[in-house]
């Protein structure tokens, strides 16, 4: 007897994709009817049908007749088992990525280097969740030969579900911080989660692409063999610097220019690198992709404004990813700098000892900066704004000019409303 999964399936393969937004259908796609905390997508089937929807995967069994609904007991376990199914049947490789920090960089730097070879499934954007990977797993198409799918949690267990559906080939983890401590509780739960991933490749005798610079990711490894490390010296890499903002390096006395600021990326761009040469993508291809690649999304990109430099690095915050965008900033040689922090949050417990940390280390390194929200408020230091609106009244009273400036918080705060000039 064909299963629902099996059934849904035969029609997946004659539709042209999968939708779980009404905003975004495109015809002949089959959407699938979700639930969120603040929405049902259950309430929109007429619409997705009106859309061009070709099916509807719903749980609403007012449409149980209807010969474009397919009705389930749990829309989003059967866009999961779909995806599960249509991972069976594709034999090209996958690679899974995981990380606290530099795990989307990673990823669309592998991507770029891959694609100099390859046809390459990715995942677009940060589309990393119980939702994200399974579209990514369905995006994945007959003629793609190798496929990245990035994988991201906040909570214990997460990436052990998520690699049941991605049954990684190759896996590689970007390190191990502490992010999202308020959902996870503990930084062991942290390390529990994301080792899930190695765990998996394991499972199936796969690759492992570890930095041999992170005594973490070594002990998580437990004698398994089949792995490839890296790290500078491993790379033949020297003379690491950021030179008018932008990290170059010498590869085994080559000069590699790119578009990254910071020397945090070198990690993960050596992630890449090594990736592609397991993968016979040429030196000269892996240095082209490596140079042209350009951040977008707010993530390390160099912006001008007016007579000022914007680093703009506030997709997201935590104490070992703010640390490390501070140093940067104090290592660049320019006469005025600032930095603009948002609070980091997700941080429960630790959020009151993580703030004041980060507030002694601009101390430390004598940086001025201006704080935005409650948990560096509480602190007291000179300058703290209680929201964006606060900071931007105090921006038009006292300009900014010809500064390089550090933005840098959390998503939540949207630090990309801040108006420098």
């Amino acid at each position: 007897m064909e299963s629902t999964t099996e059934f849904i399936y035969q029609k997946y393969i004659n539709c042209s994709g999968v939708c779980t937004d009404t905003r975004n259908i495109i015809p002949n796609t089959i959407f699938f009817c979700l639930k969120g905390e603040n929405f049902d997508g259950n309430n929109f089937v007429n619409e997705a049908l009106e859309k061009g929807a070709k099916y509807v995967v719903t749980e609403n069994t007012n449409f149980k007749k209807h010969p474009q609904c397919i009705c389930v007991d749990d829309s989003l376990k059967s866009l999961q088992d779909l995806s599960l199914y249509h991972r069976r049947k594709c034999s090209i490789p996958i690679i899974g990525i995981t990380g606290t920090n530099g795990k989307t960089t990673t990823k669309e730097l592998l991507v770029a280097v891959l694609s100099k070879k390859y046809r390459v499934a990715y995942t677009k954007g940060n589309f990393n969740n119980h939702i994200g990977v399974p579209l990514t797993l369905l995006s994945i198409q007959k003629e793609d030969e190798i496929a990245v799918v990035e994988m991201g949690a906040n909570h214990p267990g997460e990436i052990a579900q998520l690699c049941k559906l991605v049954l990684p080939d190759f896996g590689v983890i970007t390190n191990i911080g502490k992010a999202h401590i308020e959902g996870f509780k503990t930084f062991e739960n942290i390390i529990n989660t994301k080792k899930a991933l190695y765990q998996a490749v394991i499972n199936r005798g796969g690759t492992l692409f570890v930095n041999k610079n992170d005594d973490l990711l070594i002990s998580l490894i437990n004698g398994y063999k089949s792995i490839i490390y890296y790290n500078p010296e491993l790379l033949l890499v020297d003379t690491c610097e950021v030179e008018l903002l932008h990290l170059s390096f010498l590869l085994n006395k080559r000069e590699v220019r790119t578009h990254l600021t910071g020397k945090y990326n070198l990690n993960n761009i050596l992630a890449a690198m090594v990736i592609g040469d397991f993968f016979n993508v040429t030196t000269d291809d892996i240095i082209q992709a490596i140079e042209e690649y350009t951040p977008t999304n707010s993530r390390s990109q160099i912006v001008k404004e007016g007579n000022n430099t914007i680093i703009a690095d506030f997709y997201n915050a935590n104490p070992s990813s703010m640390k490390a965008a501070l140093l940067n900033l104090h290592e660049h040689n320019h006469p005025s700098k600032l930095a603009i922090l948002g609070e980091m949050r997700e941080l429960g417990n630790s959020s009151f000892e993580e703030h004041q940390k980060i507030i002694e280390l601009c101390n430390e390194l004598n940086i001025k900066t201006l704080f935005i929200g409650e948990a560096f408020c509480e602190h007291n230091p000179p300058l703290c704004f209680a929201t964006v609106s606060d900071l931007n009244a105090y921006l038009q009273r006292t300009p900014i000019q010809n500064s390089l400036i550090l933005l840098k918080g959390s998503r939540s705060i949207h630090l990309e409303n801040v108006r420098i000039a």
